[in-house]
């Protein structure tokens, strides 16, 4: 299992988990009745048996994740997210991005994803 205590750690977090290649690693970042969209379609998977049918797609992707966060902002138990990660198979980016997220302190002190929009700040403006 991963755990972040950091809010500004939790896209680097996911990353680990996901090169880890255990759907459980990457589960262990949502709350149970957490959302996941994956693109721009608006279309949800709610809670951790939907999003772990997304993850496990996502998990046939070849190569490594890096993301970072491009901020963090924490206002009490909560924080707003903003990250930029690349997939990639040695000097070739597979897949890159920006995600927005939102985050939640848990009563053990650890941030899980209450929404992950994993190409939220991908979107071209409206």
């Amino acid at each position: 299992m991963f755990k972040t205590y950091t809010p500004n750690e939790m896209n680097e977090t996911f990353a680990r988990a996901f090169n880890s290649r255990d759907l459980n690693n990457l589960l262990s970042l949502y709350e149970p009745d957490a959302i996941l969209l994956v693109d721009g379609s608006g279309a949800r998977a709610t809670g951790l048996e939907a999003i772990g049918r997304e993850l496990t797609k996502l998990l046939q992707a070849p190569g490594i994740m890096v993301s970072q966060n491009n901020f963090c902002v924490v206002h009490g138990d909560v924080a707003l997210l903003r990250a930029d990660f690349a997939l990639r198979d040695g000097d070739t980016v597979i897949a890159s991005g920006s995600t927005a997220e939102l985050i939640r302190r848990q009563v053990d002190g650890s941030w899980l994803y209450v929404i992950d929009h994993a190409a939220g700040a991908s979107i071209p403006p409206v």
